[in-house]
């Protein structure tokens, strides 16, 4: 069975980024009962591990300028949304709210082999683990939140309102050009560009944000990481109520970044921050 346009166009931008991960990653498809998850593996198979969730229509492979450096230390598994664009399969239980997510991040951790790990999500991906964090909090030793939406704070009007063209009738030129918008003056990688603008035109994807999670009961330290030019929402005023929120909570505005330029923009100054925080 032959590709449609937008899943071919897509397929292709995914392999161009996956050859900008280090050469000896690994890819893993892990069954849950929502689908088979695809995972990239890369670092020490005696690594403490590291969960990387990515924003929506990311992909896993977001990640690539982040990996060689957290994979020095820690096994990192960067993970392929289950009903996003990627590489993940959504079949068998159906997918029908946030809950169903929290419960495939379970059947995910049991795949792999993991009783307890780091989390570490940006934007949606940030949503997920914060909420992943409160449902299991024995299984999350830490948890980092990199530039987390609808956590501490809903999306700044006018982000939705540049965002509505790419929603409601989704292409790659809008998507293109609300990337050019947001992420103004940080030049974020090329391909990593045409695979996002390519993942909203594929069909079926669908994001399941839920309730805002209570992130004042999250028991486990937590980095927040925010992008100072985020146009998601305002950093300083989310800066100011995450630090009122979290009881153990470290909280750093990176100078510079916006929303979707994370995490792969200024990458030196956000693993450092990160492997610190994860150390």
């Amino acid at each position: 069975m032959s590709l449609s346009p937008s899943r071919a166009a897509f397929a292709v931008a995914y392999d161009e980024l996956r050859a900008l991960w280090p050469e000896s990653t690994e890819e893993r498809d892990v069954a849950t009962p929502y689908g088979r998850t695809r995972i990239h593996v890369y670092g020490p198979a005696d690594g403490s591990p590291l969960v990387l969730l990515p924003g929506g229509s990311a992909t896993g492979l977001a990640w690539f300028a982040n990996a060689p450096a957290l994979g020095a230390r820690h096994r990192v598994h960067a993970v392929d949304l289950m009903g996003d664009a990627g590489r993940t399969e959504r079949r068998g239980t159906p997918l029908k709210s946030a809950d169903d997510m929290t419960a495939w991040l379970d059947a995910l951790l049991d795949g792999l082999g993991l009783a307890r790990t780091r989390l570490c999500g940006h934007s949606y991906g940030a949503l997920l683990a914060a909420r992943y964090a409160l449902h299991a909090p024995r299984r999350v030793d830490r948890l980092a939140l990199i530039d987390p939406t609808q956590v501490f704070a809903g999306f700044h009007p006018g982000y939705l309102l540049r965002a509505l063209p790419t929603l409601i009738r989704p292409s790659e030129a809008r998507a293109r050009a609300f990337l050019a918008w947001e992420t103004a003056g940080t030049h974020p990688d090329e391909t990593w560009q045409r695979l996002y603008a390519l993942a909203t035109t594929v069909p079926g994807r669908k994001l399941f944000p839920g309730p805002r999670p209570r992130a004042a009961d999250l028991p486990m330290p937590t980095l927040v990481l925010l992008a100072e030019h985020s146009r998601a929402h305002q950093a300083e005023k989310v800066a100011a109520r995450a630090r009122r929120t979290l009881p153990q909570g470290e909280v750093t505005v990176l100078p510079g970044a916006t929303h979707h330029s994370l995490p792969l923009t200024a990458p030196e100054q956000l693993n450092n921050r990160l492997l610190e925080f994860l150390a």
